[in-house]
């Protein structure tokens, strides 16, 4: 999946769309994706100005956004205007190592169980091969009255 069906896939856009490729997809199981770190994001400005570091709650955020497309993807639907995917959750969440302009990080998604529009997934990023981050995320998809 390239960044023109990501962007039919996902509501968000720069600075906050935080995937760029899909690399694989195993339909209601698993996402593997992508997202390329640079000097340009605006957030290394302020995170921090002498040395660089992506933030960890972005790192959250890239590995909810590629659950979302895992998501729609296993209920072979795209999000509408009157519907919305939120962060429902965050367990066990662990930083292992910073992530800095230049890196590649690659997301790893499994989608554990899906149930009333509750997903559960357990997620990971890495960085050259080594575990950047790791978490369950658990999100809801809702419609917007």
């Amino acid at each position: 999946m390239d960044i023109h069906q990501i962007l039919k896939q996902l509501p968000h856009r720069y600075p906050f769309l935080l995937v760029d490729r899909v690399l694989e997809i195993d339909k209601g199981k698993s996402i593997r994706a992508l997202k390329n770190v640079t000097i340009n994001e605006p957030f290394f400005t302020g995170h921090f100005p002498h040395r660089p570091v992506m933030p960890g709650v972005l790192m959250l955020e890239a590995l909810a956004q590629a659950a979302a497309l895992l998501a729609f993807d296993a209920l072979d639907t795209s999000p509408t205007d009157d519907m919305v995917y939120y962060f429902a959750g965050i367990d066990n969440a662990r930083f292992k190592q910073p992530v800095e302009p230049g890196d590649q990080l690659i997301l790893h998604v499994e989608l554990l169980r899906m149930k009333a529009g509750i997903f559960k997934f357990k997620a990971r990023a890495d960085v050259d091969g080594n575990i950047a981050v790791e978490a369950e995320l658990t999100c809801a998809m809702r419609k917007v009255v």
